[in-house]
């Protein structure tokens, strides 16, 4: 029988290239994508070697236009025994998809990742964290099983909500056999600050940050991260025309960042968000059965 719910550390990487982010969107068409110089592939390697000389695993949230250009990147990954699971096909927000857009965006994506690894895909993430409730009901259609979207925190403009999704739940049942498994937050009244990666990791003293893990943990809550393989790239093109927030927000201390990652895997232990989703059900579960069995 499984035993009580221990906090656990779950990495993600949002695989994509420094050309898809959404902060660049203003000064980098979508049809320039192919004539870019491509990165991802060297990044995202580089993520691998990092996690393998510190023996961690993570779920890599794949975008299926990397894969379908990458293949055998994506081999490299599900064969180094991470999760492999879906970013979607074409790093669109949902909430500017209809739902037969993002039916078809998301179905492209899993049946790609699918078929490059022999593994069920099991998890999503939306491009920005954009989840909608609509959207739900057409991953659990098509065999989703999680979702990690939700980044309960004060109020951004691109972040989607979830009805019932608050701060503070860090893994939510939204409905029979689907879940949302959140990005981290400390909690700040009924938001919390966020403190699951990207932007806000590279921004925050890196002790300071240390110290907001270890108190989530502490708490009894898992502590869920993400990074992006260009945010470990210094070299990467600037492009020009961006406005003051979207340039601060892709390239504040990217210098920084790959060193604060390698002391993040050596201070704690790290794991797949399937397998946290699944200590968590069957440590529910076992809290579940215990007053039954106490009656019988």
């Amino acid at each position: 029988m499984a035993g009580p719910f221990r906090p656990v550390a779950a990495m993600s990487v949002d695989v994509e290239d420094w050309f898809q982010v959404e902060n660049l969107k203003p000064v980098v068409a979508r049809d320039s994508w192919e004539s870019r110089e491509r990165r991802v592939e060297r990044n995202t390697d580089r993520i691998l070697e990092l996690l393998a000389q510190r023996g961690q695993r993570g779920t890599f949230f794949i975008l299926g236009w990397v894969a379908d250009r990458h293949p055998d990147l994506i081999r490299r990954i599900a064969a180094a025994g991470h999760e492999i699971a879906s970013h979607g096909y074409g790093h669109d927000l949902v909430y500017e998809l209809t739902p037969d857009q993002f039916r078809a965006d998301v179905g492209r994506s899993k049946h790609i990742l699918e078929d490059l690894t022999g593994q069920a895909v099991r998890g999503y993430r939306a491009p920005c964290f954009s989840i909608t409730d609509w959207a739900v009901t057409i991953l659990q259609e098509l065999g989703f099983e999680y979702d990690s979207s939700v980044f309960p925190t004060v109020a951004h403009d691109r972040y989607g909500r979830l009805t019932g999704v608050g701060a503070g739940q860090a893994i939510v049942a939204l409905r029979p056999g689907f879940h949302e498994v959140c990005i981290s937050c400390l909690p700040l009244g009924g938001r919390g600050l966020p403190w699951g990666g990207g932007g806000y990791f590279r921004m925050m003293p890196y002790r300071l940050w240390t110290g907001g893990v270890s108190r989530i943990l502490g708490a009894g809550t898992p502590y869920v991260f993400y990074l992006h393989p260009w945010e470990i790239d210094p070299g990467q093109p600037r492009v020009t025309g961006l406005g003051r927030l979207s340039y601060f927000r892709h390239y504040v201390n990217l210098a920084r960042c790959e060193a604060r990652f390698r002391s993040l895997l050596e201070d704690f232990s790290w794991t797949t968000l399937r397998d946290l989703l699944d200590q968590w059900k069957g440590a529910a579960g076992a809290e579940r059965a215990a007053p039954a069995a106490r009656s019988a």
